[in-house]
């Protein structure tokens, strides 16, 4: 099972959303093109997106520039700086605050558990804000 996970900052910084994706195997490239298009989607306007180095995601970024994505920017992170980013603290507030010491007797309860986690983080402005806190953003 893989997550792929966005944190969406509104143009005047008034709203935090959080988005995310399963997969059973592995993420791909097409896979965050997929979830980048729905993104784009759901927002209906250009985007700045920040993204890792991961090579997915740089392969991702590449095929969308070579089909003509104007409505995306990209904003790449220093390579192996998971502190600067804010999606990192999404998932180790999940690892480590809700799923802390969670034993599941399968995928499919773990997935659960996940899928509660993500849903209450996404409902809490506060917890929201301290991703960016977290990776010394100003918000």
């Amino acid at each position: 099972m893989s997550l792929i996970g966005a944190i969406s900052l509104s143009p005047r910084r008034q709203r935090i959303n959080t988005y995310f994706r399963f997969h059973d195997d592995n993420v791909r490239a097409p896979d965050v093109i997929s979830f980048l298009r729905h993104l784009y989607r759901q927002q209906q306007r250009r985007m700045i997106v920040v993204l890792d180095r991961l090579n997915v995601h740089r392969s991702a970024v590449r095929q969308l520039k070579d089909r003509s994505a104007p409505w995306l920017e990209v904003e790449w992170l220093p390579a192996y700086a998971p502190d600067l980013n804010p999606v990192e603290a999404m998932w180790s507030c999940m690892k480590h605050g809700d799923l802390a010491n969670f034993l599941p007797n399968d995928l499919y309860e773990l997935g659960d558990a996940v899928v509660d986690s993500l849903f209450r983080q996404r409902n809490d402005r506060r917890i929201k804000e301290s991703y960016f806190h977290t990776a010394r953003l100003d918000l």
